[in-house]
């Protein structure tokens, strides 16, 4: 019963953001301008034609064309972009390279600053715990771009003193050369800089959440019945505080599919988010709605995973 009530409301919330995603940018993206702005310059019977082929004329109804778009999309078709590909092809490419690069790169640093914060919180105002505050911090507040152009000024340093091409850092592989050592090679410095920031932030939150529940009666009573501290702390502490940190994992997660265009741009990495920058600047609104599709089933999805994870680790919540 809780996973059926959990399951519709996300369903609807899906369909809802979807929605309201399409019409977003069905209102405020100009696709009639992007074609007259073509050279050379085509006739306007020319330019509406064009555009009643992909669904697109801004003299069609605005309802007529939602419905006409929504009714492909249950089929999933995701109409055409601009350029006259299908949508749903591109998006299909694009979301695996999107993919590919947060699994490498967010999963880890979701992980690792889980680990980080506890472990400063456990050992607070120590040496460790001290580094790692500044070091969060240092992170946070460097740009992407500029962590990324550091990773590859220290990458281009261990290339010269080693000789070879240790790491490389324009697309996802070497033409000619597409095994996978020559992939983990191009995947090494996107998936450190989205590693990075994702830890850092992690790892704040990570440390505050542990603190509140060090001195709670439930892990002194765990030492008082004779349990090492190291062990009350993992076996009770830690399990309590990684319950704040599920849905803030699991959200973080599924922005991230649309949120590292940054990072794809710099690197060359043609994913998901580089694609949706490009379509809002090209006024593609089928484009921008198939990226749309993406996050309003993905934050749904990591929502209605966080609420299982909370249940399974806090059963009271199941009621």
């Amino acid at each position: 019963m809780f996973l059926l009530r959990r399951l519709g409301g996300r369903a609807v919330l899906a369909v809802a953001g979807a929605s309201l995603i399409y019409l977003l940018a069905a209102l405020s993206l100009d696709p009639r301008a992007e074609v007259e702005g073509r050279s050379p310059r085509p006739s306007t019977t020319a330019v509406t034609a064009f555009l009643r082929t992909r669904d697109l004329d801004d003299r069609v109804p605005l309802l007529r064309r939602y419905a006409t778009w929504a009714s492909g999309v249950t089929r999933g078709d995701f109409g055409q972009t601009l350029d006259g590909a299908s949508a749903g092809d591109s998006l299909g490419r694009r979301l695996g390279v999107s993919l590919r690069l947060v699994v490498a790169g967010a999963v880890p640093g979701f992980v690792g600053g889980v680990l980080l914060g506890a472990a400063g919180a456990a050992r607070q105002y120590g040496l460790g715990d001290r580094l790692l505050t500044a070091g969060t911090l240092v992170t946070l507040s460097v740009p992407v771009f500029a962590l990324a152009v550091l990773l590859q000024a220290g990458a281009q340093f261990v290339n010269a003193r080693a000789g070879i091409r240790v790491f490389e850092w324009t697309g996802e592989y070497t033409p000619g050369s597409s095994g996978p050592a020559g992939r983990l090679r191009h995947l090494l410095l996107p998936a450190a800089t989205l590693a990075l920031g994702q830890a850092a932030m992690c790892a704040r939150y990570q440390r505050g959440v542990m603190l509140d529940v060090l001195d709670a009666g439930y892990v002194r009573t765990a030492m008082a019945k004779g349990l090492r501290r190291r062990r009350a702390l993992t076996r009770h502490a830690l399990r309590v505080a990684v319950i704040p940190m599920t849905p803030f994992t699991a959200y973080g997660l599924a922005a991230l599919l649309t949120g590292t265009a940054i990072t794809e741009k710099i690197f060359a990495w043609h994913g998901m988010g580089e694609w949706l920058i490009d379509s809002v600047t090209r006024n593609d609104v089928n484009a921008v709605a198939a990226c749309g599709c993406v996050a309003a089933i993905a934050i749904p999805a990591a929502g209605l995973l966080s609420d299982l994870a909370q249940a399974t680790l806090d059963p009271r919540i199941r009621s």
